[in-house]
């Protein structure tokens, strides 16, 4: 069974590999866009505690039940902070989820559904009205678990590599 809960700075520990999968697969994807720093991990060392006590950020994770001589585990996680948008908008902050991952061995059974649907549900406890994320042009399959979360595409981010 998967339990979605607020993470816990004893959860950061089994997290921190999580962000380096998620941050080499960005990498993969597209080096130039993604060009993720190599101390990434200690950054978000530093900045995961930071998003537990912060009260209009989001961090939560999955986490598998143990059975018999199974230990619990963490399946995933998602992350997110309340951002300030420029001033030209009527809108002057919403929910941004910087990161969704759930480990390969538990895909395919809901988990990325559930941490985005509790991300949403926790954003809109606390007065957000608008959520938002990116995800990579390549992938298929985010792009499909947002929109079942009822995310659409407003944007399209467009770059050159000078």
């Amino acid at each position: 069974m998967i339990l979605v809960r607020p993470a816990i700075l004893a959860d950061i520990p089994a997290v921190l590999p999580m962000v380096e999968s998620i941050s080499s697969l960005h990498r993969k994807w597209d080096v130039d866009r993604f060009g993720i720093r190599q101390d990434v991990q200690q950054m978000y060392a530093r900045w995961l505690p930071e998003r537990i006590v912060d009260a209009t950020s989001v961090f939560l994770v999955a986490e598998r039940s143990g059975t018999g001589q199974e230990e619990t585990k963490l399946a995933g996680y998602v992350v997110g902070t309340l951002e300030e948008e420029i001033p030209i908008y009527w809108l002057p902050a919403c929910g941004y989820i910087h990161d969704v991952w759930v480990d390969d061995a538990y895909r395919h059974e809901g988990v990325g559904k559930q941490l985005v649907m509790e991300a949403v549900a926790r954003f809109k406890e606390i007065g957000v009205t608008q959520v938002r994320l990116e995800t990579a042009a390549i992938n298929e399959t985010g792009r499909g678990l947002f929109t079942s979360c009822g995310f659409r595409p407003a944007t399209v981010e467009m770059m050159i590599v000078l």
